[in-house]
């Protein structure tokens, strides 16, 4: 089964600090994951999973298993951020 992935929200963030997006991923019509964001780190451009604070920490709300299906989905989510599209929400915190 090949994945399908598509990003069915981005609202970019202007000068914001690090990050730079949030969107959702749309995974084989069949799950939806919301709250990717896109993050300018000291090494680069890079995807973040949707996350939540606990009591001993930060930790991820979804962790792909799959190095390669990982890859997938930070390209996908990186290329849509690369390219702007113009009835994309902007958001100016």
């Amino acid at each position: 089964m090949s994945e399908q992935l598509s990003i069915q929200r981005m609202v970019r963030f202007a000068d914001t600090g690090n990050v730079r997006a949030i969107c959702d991923l749309n995974f084989n019509d069949a799950l939806l994951i919301r709250g990717l964001r896109v993050v300018d780190g000291q090494k680069g451009r890079f995807v973040s999973m949707p996350r939540t604070k606990g009591k001993q920490g930060w930790f991820d709300l979804v962790s792909p298993i799959d190095k390669a299906l990982k890859e997938s989905i930070a390209t996908a989510v990186l290329e849509a951020y690369a390219q702007p599209d113009p009835e994309e929400n902007m958001a100016s915190v």
